[in-house]
């Protein structure tokens, strides 16, 4: 059975990692077979559809969905079959999200996908990895689109940051805000988001729910109703330490229940790997019980950390939610126009860059009262943070994005050529934080991770408000240009913010009701 490389499989090897030696061959692992589509190009045109802001394309539902657009049986048993025939086993299939979970040790899947998995310790920590392409028999070459899982490197950054140094907020000189402050600031719809359920990817750490009494008790408002999912990996873990994923977590749930406490939040939590956040995207997107009508994601990293098949799994799970109405908020990255990317060049984060994700960026907001004096972009040169943007390297340029200009730090100004990020804004500086509770202590959080699940709110209060769900927005949004906060102040980094969509905050900052009246 002659193997062939699979198309975008190929894996480098990070400058900061070495190699230690081969991997244990009896080490037990899980990869994941993602299949074609039935429907593929029925799909792509419901989805070019509502890429126009065609408000007559229609939202399928999940059952829908999968009744439509799923993997063929047919393709699962010839995944099945190439399966047995090297000694690995069938653990799981999910036709909905076209994929099929194999597991076996390392020598058998060094066998049987042709590769070599060797040990690689870097700054990020010890994992099992890949140099190269995976290969795949030529027969299966029409119907595998990736596989996923035989490399296990840490995939993601959170993209939140504690006020440095990490303090109690009522010792905090700086300005701070209670999420719901911040929910009248930008004039959010008058509703509590009941109805919605808003879905949370998480790729480690946890909450503890006395956290989450103590803070919505503080606050006045009914603790949200919040469920944990296990993906991959334990779950809901809190590690007890706020400077780790736990305060990520808590930020996105305070955020979203402070300014959404009628809807449901669902946090899946999987491993901070590529099958692992894939896997739990598809969890959410294609999750039938809770039904997310908003996703909420606050990790991400650079496209060129990402294999191509890797980046093209993630969007298939996003052209899925679009297909189904469901809004997916991506925070853009704290780390400004190099995505913390050393080379020297401009980067954008993923999945923030893909044309199906709502990419927020971020502000520094000063306000008076229940007036905003003041917004800029957000860029705290002395600390390093500032607000992720740039053009994408991978993706081309969205029919929403037509015609717009790129303006550089140094003045230059450029038609955008390529999908531009972010597409819209909100306060992210930690210095103008937000005030959450997280592992027992008082703290003041900012970062893009924060505005995620802030435009996730309003999108929870804007759907219950309309009674159905505004799905993908992107369009409509870029429609409304008046129902923004335009921030023409700042830079961060190599791009500059101008009257209009720019590279560093998008559109703006939201006008809540006036965005609610025009979409």
């Amino acid at each position: 059975m002659a193997k062939i490389p699979l198309p975008g499989s190929e894996r480098n090897i990070p400058v900061d990692a070495h190699c230690v030696g081969n991997a244990n061959p009896s080490e037990q692992l899980e990869v994941t077979v993602f299949l074609r589509r039935n429907g593929e190009q029925e799909l792509q045109a419901l989805v070019g559809r509502l890429a126009t802001g065609d408000v007559a394309a229609p939202h399928l539902s999940r059952a829908e969905f999968a009744g439509k657009y799923c993997a063929a049986p047919e393709n699962i048993a010839r995944v099945a079959a190439f399966a047995r025939n090297h000694s690995l086993q069938v653990v799981g299939s999910d036709p909905a999200c076209s994929t099929v979970t194999l597991s076996g040790t390392v020598a058998q899947c060094n066998r049987a996908f042709d590769v070599d998995l060797q040990r690689y310790t870097s700054q990020q920590g010890d994992y099992r990895g890949r140099v190269g392409a995976l290969h795949i028999p030529e027969e299966l070459l029409d119907i595998v689109t990736a596989v996923i899982g035989l490399d296990n490197r840490p995939q993601a950054r959170s993209h939140f940051r504690l006020h440095p140094p990490f303090r109690f907020a009522p010792h905090s000189v700086a300005t701070s805000y209670l999420p719901t402050q911040l929910a009248t600031l930008y004039d959010f719809p008058d509703n509590q988001g009941k109805g919605q359920c808003i879905a949370i990817i998480e790729l480690g750490g946890g909450y503890k729910q006395s956290d989450l009494q103590t803070y919505f008790t503080r606050l006045g408002i009914p603790v949200p109703n919040v469920t944990a999912v296990a993906v991959n990996g334990p779950g809901n873990q809190p590690s007890g330490d706020p400077n780790g994923p736990d305060g990520e977590v808590v930020l996105d749930i305070e955020i979203a229940g402070a300014i959404a406490p009628e809807a449901q939040i669902v946090v899946y939590f999987s491993t901070n790997t590529d099958a692992g956040f894939i896997n739990a995207l598809n969890r959410a997107v294609h999750d039938s019980q809770h039904q997310p009508s908003i996703i909420s994601i606050s990790w991400g990293s650079a496209e060129a950390g990402w294999t191509q098949q890797s980046m093209q799994a993630f969007n298939a799970a996003l052209q899925a939610a679009a297909a189904m109405g469901v809004t997916v908020c991506v925070a853009s990255g704290d780390n400004g126009s190099s995505d913390g990317v050393t080379d020297g060049a401009n980067h954008v984060d993923f999945p923030a860059s893909s044309p199906y994700a709502l990419a927020c960026g971020g502000t520094r907001l000063l306000a008076g009262g229940s007036i905003i004096e003041r917004e800029v972009v957000w860029n705290d040169g002395s600390q390093g943070g500032a607000g992720g943007g740039g053009v994408s390297a991978v993706f081309t340029l969205p029919l929403w994005q037509q015609n717009l200009t790129l303006t550089s730090t140094n003045g230059k100004h450029v038609s955008l050529a390529m999908r531009g990020v972010p597409d819209v804004a909100g306060n992210a500086d930690p210095a103008t934080g937000y005030q959450v509770h997280v592992d027992g202590s008082d703290a003041v959080v900012g970062g893009t991770s924060a505005v995620a699940p802030l435009w996730a709110a309003l999108f929870a209060r804007i759907n219950a408000g309309r009674g159905s769900a505004v799905g993908y927005v992107n369009a409509r949004l870029y429609q409304q240009p008046s129902a923004f906060r335009d921030i023409t102040q700042g830079n961060n980094g190599n791009f500059a913010a101008t009257p209009g969509w720019d590279a560093c905050t998008g559109l703006g900052s939201p006008d809540g009701k006036k965005l609610a009246g025009g979409i």
